[in-house]
Formats: C-alpha cells, sequence, structure tokens
C-alpha cells in the first residue's frame, strides 16, 4: 500500500457552484468517481504549495496561496485505482474564485479528461454519482456558512473507498 499525502482545494464560484473532476479507473469498467482539485505533495512542498501548483497544472488557474482558506476538512482515505492501493491523508481548503476567472480556466489534465462539472449544492444532494468525499453537500453547505469563522479543522473521518458503503 503507497502512503500519500494530498492538498485538496474546494474551488467555489460567484454561484457557490463547486469544481469537479471526473475520475475513472481503468482496470474496472464503469468505475468512476467525481472529486475535487488538487494532488500529492512533491518533495519541498508544504499544503498550500502542493493546492496551488495542482489547481494550476488542472486548471490553469494561477492562484496565490493567500486565496486559500485554512484548512476545512481533513480526511483519511484507502482506495485502490489502476491496480495500486493507497493510503491517503487528504487536506482540504477553500478557494473563491470569480466567473472571469472559472471562464478562463483550461481544464484539459489525465484526471479530467473524463469531464469536470460546476455542481450546485442541491444537484450534489440529489446525484446517484459517486462524490469524493461523501456528503459533499452537507460539507459544503456548512463550510460556505462557518467560511473563515472556524478554528479548526473537521476530520470527516477515515475511509476504505473500497469496502465501505456509498
Amino acid at each position: 500500500m503507497k502512503q500519500r499525502f494530498t492538498s485538496r482545494v474546494l474551488l467555489v464560484d460567484e454561484s457557490d457552484r463547486v469544481l469537479l473532476l471526473c475520475g475513472r479507473d481503468p482496470r474496472r469498467a464503469g468505475a468512476r468517481w467525481w472529486f475535487t482539485a488538487g494532488g500529492g505533495l512533491e518533495e519541498g512542498e508544504d499544503y498550500p504549495q502542493a493546492a496551488v501548483r495542482e489547481v494550476r497544472e488542472e486548471t490553469a488557474l494561477t492562484l496565490p496561496v493567500q486565496r486559500l482558506s485554512p484548512v476545512v476538512w481533513t480526511r483519511q482515505a484507502i482506495f485502490t485505482v489502476d491496480g495500486q492501493c493507497f493510503d491517503q491523508y487528504e487536506e482540504y481548503r477553500l478557494a473563491r474564485i470569480t466567473s472571469a476567472e472559472a471562464g478562463a480556466m483550461d481544464i484539459d489534465t489525465v484526471e479530467a479528461r473524463y469531464g469536470h462539472h460546476w455542481w450546485t449544492i442541491e444537484e450534489l444532494a440529489t446525484t446517484s454519482e459517486t462524490i469524493r468525499p461523501k456528503r459533499l453537500a452537507l460539507l459544503l453547505a456548512d463550510a460556505l456558512t462557518s467560511g473563515s469563522h472556524q478554528l479548526l479543522p473537521v476530520h470527516l473521518g477515515d475511509f476504505n473507498e473500497d469496502t465501505d458503503p456509498e
């Protein structure tokens, strides 16, 4: 099992929609899920640096570290993709972006080749699609309400995505 540390970003536009990318597992027919921008830390990076680098790589949006909120959530997840098992620690930060920034994005990555979508909280609450993290509609609504007033990050839990029920 490969241990991985990731920095994830809740990119939220002026209409309170969150950008999610679509991923698929090439070894499992039909395996598909939606997830936030972000990814693994590289050597010498801290979590905020990794967050802005990943956003730039995945969307072409250059986001200064100062635009990131403090950590709103943490999560530990075990999952398998393309035959590789990961034990992944995740930190989530919120970044508000303008409609001009959203319109200027160029989402062209391996992960996003299956698509991206700006999701409303209502869409997240009613979709039958697999969303990571689970309960994102409720979590996002709370994060948008508490905003920068939240003092400590909320630990969403420890999950085994391969065996835990949706």
